[in-house]
């Protein structure tokens, strides 16, 4: 347990030399900066907001900071759902969010370097613009870059395409003695000893703070087709993904989703998009699945064969997206599960386990066991093709008690059981300070001392963004 210091109004006229017109205190902090996107997980106030324009301020704040130990906590767009950017021991939180610009986009060698604080929508669309593509595709489109790098966020693509990681090549880090480093290189390959820059992936802002990222890219896929397809059951339906990851056709996303999520989303569009019933069946369970490739021609073959395979597992049909509106609506339905989730009920908790494909229907039935057990209503969708799992436990009409004793019950079953399975505690949205406990129980004491024993040689006085993933406060 670090020993912390309060900032002194010394300490925080240095702050406003560094940053001028940009440090905000008392009165003047947003409520927003106290929690992120999970507020259940607690609000915890900061002493300062510190908003940085370069990695020059960025190292002048830290090196600060560490000498005072003062407490930093790094935030971007604060879209997290682990309560990864919330300040639990106050100090400092340093915004990179105006640190947004696009810095090089290279059609050449295929990459592009920005600033932290690009959103990850606005990335999309300029390199759109040059025919390039950037294939992760977690679902929160506003947040920053330098928050999905720290997360190592997945989202849909990455059954096609892998995570965030897989695109890193490099990236400007400050250490919490004001250094700053540059970690990896805009090349194809390195076997160039220690890959701290595959370390500071996922790190969640405890070992330095990421101020640039330079990202690959490959050309843009020429065309798209989304394949809606319906079974009778969750088995069935979550049976026929080994087939079609097998099959070589490449899905570029593969989703499940059962149907009472699909009618939520479905009512927050106010708009069907996904059929009920096929000759008398009713569809409990669908398969959302996308395929990207060189020409629609192609894509109409590999249509026909999934297809074949789909319906060889069940499928009561095969319902084609071949335009660009079929395919907007039918992952709009997709894209609207969240919402429509969080609009249904007074609080919610969630987690992202990933577990072994083959084992993701017996999980999911697990899952929908504690409904009844606990007598708290749960939703869950996914994706299928790489095994990540999205679980909310809903509050309704719960006490904060009774809520928190039936989320805690439930929670450790659900982890206990991934961990059974051979999965882990999170397959995109990190630990934060929120799920350390499972995290723990999950990779064992000898695991975890490690971890620990890697941040006290990045930031030995535990300033940076403290009691979180492998450190509690």
């Amino acid at each position: 347990m670090a020993d912390y210091n309060k900032l002194t109004p010394e300490l925080i006229a240095k702050l406003k030399e560094i940053t001028p017109n940009r440090v905000y205190v008392g009165a003047d902090i947003n409520e927003d900066f106290s929690h992120d996107e999970m507020p259940i997980y607690g609000k915890f106030m900061p002493e300062a907001v510190v908003e940085a324009l370069t990695t020059e301020e960025v190292a002048a704040v830290l090196k600060m900071a560490n000498a005072e130990k003062i407490p930093v906590t790094t935030r971007g767009a604060g879209t997290g759902l682990a309560g990864g950017s919330t300040p639990v021991a106050g100090g400092i939180v340093l915004g990179l969010d105006k640190m947004n610009k696009i810095l090089n986009i290279d059609t050449e060698n295929l990459s592009a370097t920005v600033q932290a604080g690009v959103l990850l929508q606005d990335f999309y669309d300029a390199v759109a613009e040059k025919g390039l593509f950037y294939p992760p595709d977690p679902g929160q489109k506003f947040a920053t870059l330098g928050g999905n790098v720290s997360t190592n966020a997945g989202g849909m693509r990455a059954v096609k395409y892998g995570t965030t990681r897989d695109y890193v090549r490099a990236m400007t880090v400050v250490t919490t003695n004001g250094d700053i480093i540059k970690l990896g290189a805009n090349v194809k390959k390195s076997s160039s000893g220690y890959s701290l820059l595959n370390l500071m992936i996922g790190s969640e802002g405890t070992l330095g703070v990421i101020t640039e990222i330079t990202l690959k890219l490959i050309p843009a896929p020429k065309a798209q087709i989304s394949l809606i397809v319906p079974f009778e059951d969750i088995t069935a339906a979550i049976s026929a993904v080994p087939k079609i990851l097998s099959s070589g056709l490449g899905p570029q996303a593969l989703e499940f989703m059962e149907e009472d999520i699909v009618r939520m989303g479905e009512a927050y569009l106010e708009k069907e998009v996904f059929p009920k019933e096929f000759d008398g069946v009713k569809a409990s369970a669908y398969l959302l699945i996308s395929f990207d490739g060189d020409n629609a021609e192609a894509l109409e073959n590999i249509s026909e064969q999934a297809s074949e395979v789909l319906f060889d597992s069940g499928a009561l049909d095969v319902l084609v997206a071949d335009t660009p509106d079929r395919i907007k609506a039918a992952w709009s339905a997709r894209d609207a599960f969240y919402p429509s989730i969080t609009e249904d009920t007074t609080a919610l908790d969630e987690c992202d386990v990933v577990v072994p494909i083959p084992s993701v229907a017996d999980y999911l039935i697990f899952v929908r066991s504690l409904q009844d057990k606990y007598g708290i209503r749960i939703r869950c969708y996914g994706h299928s093709g790489d095994g990540n799992i999205h679980i909310y436990l809903m509050k309704d009409n719960l006490s904060d008690d009774e809520f928190m004793t039936k989320v805690e019950g439930a929670m450790d079953e659900m982890y206990d059981k991934a961990t059974e399975f051979g999965g882990l505690v999170s397959g995109e949205h990190g630990i934060g300070h929120a799920k350390q406990v499972y995290l723990a129980k999950c990779v064992g004491p000898v695991q975890m001392k490690i971890m620990q024993d890697i941040k006290k040689v990045f930031d030995p006085n535990l300033i940076l963004n403290p009691g979180k993933v492998c450190y509690k406060l």
